[in-house]
């Protein structure tokens, strides 16, 4: 085979962003990352390749991309996938975006779109339905920017996202874990989640305080099986844990209405009035909130 054939083959390799190439973007285009945004660019080609393998993107995949910045793992889901949508907040990367993908990897630009909006209120994405989410989120709205994309997009099937390690270990935890608290029972909700991986620091510009990890998150063939809606179990996932440290008779007493109210839930869910959230299943969370007391449910 000629050179000229292979190519097309080593062409991408060659168009992913390394260390050189992200400085010369950010002081083209005058950005510096601020920490208020949570802006901390990768700026090396092999963790963006190994984030890509981890979420097992599929060359049939559209995969939504949270926060591009300059466009690091952007062009390396565009090696891999069918097609990238990237959202991005930031007024000046959502701009230089599209002509950083046309530049590097120019016979992939027509499979990359970008919304330029907050995550949070991305109701709608441009061409097919995602199936895949695989993102650096920003440390400070990881854990909202995650559920809410879930919820909004049920099409997405397999997530990858990296985190802050101390946020990675909160969304993986399994009850009786000292950190199992809101995030974990919230995305189980939706999915079967493990921790996937660590990133080191030096691979960030600027290199954040903090040690980032990678979690999984597999959507659940079955939704869990309740008659309670998502927000009613969210309810008591939330008022169980305002006050983790009390028994759930105590710290669902303002949600059932009393002591007594609470105790009479969770007899009737099957889960002990002394036990506490952190030893709870999404699956038990949902069993209570089937028995809120009636005076305490809305009015129809």
């Amino acid at each position: 085979m000629s050179t000229a054939e292979q190519q097309p083959h080593d062409t991408p390799s060659d168009a992913l962003l390394g260390p050189a190439d992200i400085r010369e973007l950010a002081a083209v285009l005058g950005v510096r990352p601020t920490k208020q945004k949570g802006q901390n660019f990768v700026i090396d080609a092999n963790t963006v390749r190994r984030i890509v393998r981890t979420a097992e993107v599929r060359p049939d995949d559209v995969v939504v991309e949270v926060g591009p910045g300059l466009g690091s793992l952007t062009l390396a889901l565009l090696e891999a996938a069918d097609r990238v949508v990237a959202v991005e907040i930031d007024d000046i990367l959502a701009a230089a975006l599209p002509a950083t993908i046309e530049a590097r990897m120019p016979h992939k630009k027509d499979r990359f779109a970008l919304v330029h909006s907050d995550a949070m209120l991305v109701t709608e994405l441009p061409g097919p339905a995602p199936t895949a989410l695989v993102a650096n989120l920003p440390y400070n709205v990881a854990v909202p920017v995650l559920l809410t994309m879930l919820d909004r997009f049920p099409t997405i099937e397999r997530t990858l996202v990296m985190v802050q390690a101390e946020v990675a270990d909160r969304l993986a935890a399994e009850p009786g874990n000292k950190v199992y608290g809101v995030p974990s029972v919230k995305a189980n909700w939706y999915a079967h989640v493990k921790r996937a991986g660590s990133i080191g620091r030096k691979v960030f510009w600027p290199a954040p305080n903090v040690d980032s990890g990678l979690v999984s998150l597999v959507r659940r063939a079955e939704p869990i099986k309740t008659s309670a809606s998502k927000s009613e179990v969210f309810a008591v996932v939330d008022a169980a844990f305002a006050q983790r440290r009390k028994t759930l008779r105590a710290a669902l007493a303002g949600w059932a209405g009393s002591a007594a109210g609470a105790e009479a839930a969770l007899v009737a869910a099957g889960v002990s009035p002394q036990a506490r959230g952190e030893s709870l299943t999404v699956e038990e969370f949902a069993a209570i909130a089937e028995h809120k007391p009636a005076a305490q449910r809305p009015a129809l």
